[in-house]
């Protein structure tokens, strides 16, 4: 398991004086979609120059027609990040054409597909999708999977149903950890770091119960001793 560390400190210079107190940890750091749309391919290269060991999550959710997914994709390949994200629901054909497009590359990002949004609840969920949540994010990690990517992300109660259903070696990342019982803020789905090691998650992402503690690289050290 390793541990991500969400970026989402409401100015740049707030999260490069968060990378600056964690330089020194193996942790991966994701950039969300406020802060990508603010900072742009400069913040990238900051978080690189502090520490080029850095691993990036770019938490964009591509969600769009297949090629524009797939133009985006192969973007995204000219930023030197480690990871991205687009929709399972864009569909097979959309994430078949984004895998496609980079099969060209000699490396290339791990590409996960997100299932279902830990913000929803059951009810909220039912609502759009029109399916209970644990059947759906299944289907949604099998399809991703027959698509040809890394991995899907899902809350930690779905991935032990999703390892079993696709690979031991198909990554599950898991947003909104909350690794001391922490409050969940908007998030629906959360859990601890006991839970999701115990439901053979690959990455956890933790963003509040870091960057609003007053020493942050010490939850970091807390965490990882954990995991």
């Amino acid at each position: 398991m390793e541990l991500c560390v969400a970026l989402d400190l409401p100015t740049k210079e707030e999260n490069l004086a968060l990378i600056q107190k964690i330089k020194e940890y193996d942790v991966w750091l994701k950039v969300g979609l406020r802060t990508y749309i603010r900072d742009g391919e400069d913040f990238l290269k900051a978080i690189k120059q502090i520490n080029p060991d850095f691993k990036i999550f770019l938490d964009l959710k591509l969600y769009d027609i297949p090629n524009t997914m797939a133009d985006a994709a192969e973007s995204i390949m000219g930023l030197g990040v480690d990871m991205f994200n687009v929709h399972a629901s864009a569909g097979k054909r959309a994430m078949k054409t984004v895998m496609q497009r980079l099969e060209k590359y000699e490396k290339r990002p791990l590409v996960l597909a997100v299932t279902a949004l830990t913000s929803f609840s059951e009810e909220e969920f039912q609502e759009v999708y029109a399916s209970d949540i644990a059947t759906k994010a299944d289907q949604f990690a099998k399809d991703a999977m027959q698509s040809g990517l890394d991995g899907v992300v899902c809350s930690a109660f779905e991935s032990a149903s999703i390892k079993k259903i696709t690979s031991a070696d198909f990554m599950t990342l898991t947003p909104g950890i909350r690794p001391f019982g922490e409050d969940a803020g908007d998030q629906k789905r959360v859990a601890d770091v006991a839970y999701a090691k115990e439901a053979l998650v690959d990455f956890i992402v933790v963003g509040r119960p870091i960057y609003q503690a007053e020493n942050p690289a010490a939850v970091v050290s807390k965490i990882l001793a954990l995991i």
